[in-house]
Order: structure tokens, then sequence, then C-alpha cells
């Protein structure tokens, strides 16, 4: 049984304002995201189907989540997040990523993904009010709330090309 179907991506804000065009932007990212893990069952969201020790659409359904709950929750915010409790290990570089061995059924995770997205679509207008507020951060140091915004965009650009590579090795499907 598939996880996730039939994905629609929203048409994306092209002029207005810079919150408005972010906003929507990020909306358009996660659709995309979930555009390319969608048709898929949970056995194929956890394989490795290319030459990496890590890499595979659970995981980083799982790792967006985090980023969504850490950078526009806890970071725009303030907003203590409700990070899930998803197995982890230590990789060959000392980080940390997702065990695809975790029990945790792939629809729960699209579930808590979905839920960590709508809380961050929620959130936004009171995260956004003052653009110039520093935020500190313990790996990039004071950074701006624009900043905050272009950062998430910046992990689903990476990560959904990331998508776009597993997929087409997982099934020969390829997108935009």
């Amino acid at each position: 049984m598939n996880v996730i179907e039939n994905v629609m991506r929203p048409a994306r804000v092209l002029t207005g304002s810079w919150l408005d065009v972010i906003a929507s932007n990020l909306d358009y990212h996660r659709a995309t995201f979930l555009w390319k893990c969608s048709g898929l069952t949970d056995e194929q969201l956890r394989q490795r189907p290319i030459a990496s020790t890590s890499l595979t659409l659970l995981g980083l359904m799982r790792h967006l989540q985090g980023v969504e709950r850490y950078w526009l929750h806890l970071r725009l915010t303030g907003t203590p997040p409700r990070f899930a409790s998803y197995r982890t290990y230590e990789t060959a570089d000392g980080d940390e990523w997702y065990d695809e061995s975790d029990p945790v059924p792939a629809y729960d995770v699209y579930t808590d993904y979905l839920t960590a997205c709508q809380t961050s679509r929620d959130l936004f207008p009171r995260g956004t009010k003052d653009l110039d507020r520093i935020e500190p951060n313990p790996e990039y140091g004071n950074t701006d709330i624009r900043f905050i915004l272009e950062h998430v965009i910046e992990e689903y650009a990476r990560h959904t090309g990331h998508a776009d590579l597993l997929r087409e090795a997982l099934d020969g499907t390829t997108g935009e």
C-alpha cells in the first residue's frame, strides 16, 4: 500500500511582499518533496537505492520534520518543539542520522511531518513580525529572521535534490 498519494503542488506567489513569496515557496518545496515520495510503499521509502550508508526518502522526511521544528518552531518563534523520538545512530563522521530499522510506520512519519509543517504555517505570522530580530544560533552564530527563512528553503532545495536521485534510482521516476 502506498504511503502518500496525489500530492498537489501549490502555485507559487511570484510577486508581492517578501514574506508572501517566502511562505509560498516553502509550501511549494514541501509539496515537491512529498511529490518525490508519493506512490511508494513503506518498504520503498526505507530503501537505500544508491551507494549511501544513510540516505533514504523516509530518513529525509524525518530530517525535514526536524528542520521544521528546530528552525521554524524554536528559532523563528521560540516555541518549544515536540520532536518525535525516532531511532538514530551515529554515522562514520560522528553525526546522527535516522535508523531505518525504527519500527515507526512510514505513514506515521508522514503524518508527523504534515503536523510539523502545519504548525510552522500557523507560527509563521508571529515569527516574522520583526525580520531584523537577531536570533542566536549555536551552529551559525547570530542570524536575523531572513537568514532562518532562507536556510529552511536551502534545506528543502538540497534534500529535494537528494529525493530526486533516490526516486530515480528506486523506480526510474524523474521530475523537475
